[in-house]
């Protein structure tokens, strides 16, 4: 295909090219944290992680695997560059992201360091387009020392069942109440919205329930226009991880699936509102 004919030279020229045979395994998995403009992107040997945040009490990393991509190659320990994300999407997408069994539009992303633009090649039926994106320097992105040492709760559930619960909580509510018990009630979400309170239980021994490990009782409500966001990676996921620290901050975890039943994951970090204290 023309974009494996591109000469040595081209390749030296860069330090980062990943390559695709389906451009869609990227943009998918970028549209599952698609809620800012801009994304913060990070190459490692291992691949890349591609970073969107919202007002310090927000983030969303989405992770793809460099054996994820036919040709992954790296010339620095680490790279970094910002980008906007939906001028990325819009260019990964430019073929109409064709759903058509067999036909796919190829992609190759090159970088050549600080102040070069991101340059996209997509091939789709011998027609190649080459895009160039503007880079800036990235910004360092929040850390929400959230650590598996200080993890509290953790379920793991089929996405199936958390989209039922979305679709049967009341969205009006300004927010989502998480409770995680050892004893009932397990798992509950909980909305208060013009509808009035609602809540959706799940039994730890529940055939949707794939692990269930609360040490102690813990409410939390988060701000659901922060949560929202994340309910594009649960459309796209088959699994999801809940987990809370011992400060309530949480971890939702998403498996992706991609075309070609590869394994990626999103993980959104989101702040608390507000403690709800046990009586």
């Amino acid at each position: 295909m023309p974009l494996s004919t591109q000469s040595q030279s081209d390749v030296d020229q860069y330090i980062l090219i990943a390559s695709l045979d389906n451009a869609r395994n990227l943009s998918n998995i970028l549209k599952a944290i698609s809620f800012k403009d801009h994304a913060i992107f990070n190459a490692t040997q291992n691949g890349l992680k591609v970073t969107v945040e919202d007002s310090k009490c927000l983030q969303a990393n989405a992770f793809i695997q460099a054996d994820i991509f036919q040709e992954y190659i790296i010339k620095e320990d680490a790279v970094g560059f910002q980008v906007n994300l939906t001028v990325l999407l819009d260019c990964l997408t430019i073929f109409g992201g064709s759903t058509v069994p067999g036909v796919c539009t190829a992609l190759r992303m090159c970088y050549n360091g600080y102040g070069y633009p991101l340059t996209l090649f997509l091939e789709e039926g011998g027609v190649v387009t080459v895009c160039k994106i503007n880079t800036q320097e990235p910004e360092e992105p929040i850390d929400f020392d959230f650590c598996s040492t200080n993890v509290t709760n953790k379920v793991i559930l089929q996405s199936d069942s958390l989209k039922e619960a979305f679709s049967e909580l009341d969205m009006t509510s300004e927010v989502l109440q998480i409770t995680m018990s050892p004893s009932h009630p397990y798992f509950r979400l909980s909305t208060f919205g013009n509808s009035g309170n609602a809540h959706y239980d799940y039994p730890k021994d529940s055939d949707m329930m794939e692990l269930f490990q609360c040490t102690k009782i813990q409410t939390n409500r988060y701000k659901m226009s922060l949560l929202k966001p994340s309910t594009k990676a649960l459309a796209l996921s088959c699994k999801v991880s809940v987990r809370t620290d011992s400060r309530g901050f949480l971890s939702l975890q998403y498996l992706v699936r991609n075309d070609d039943g590869q394994i990626c994951f999103v993980e959104y970090y989101c702040c608390p509102d507000e403690e709800v204290e046990e009586e």
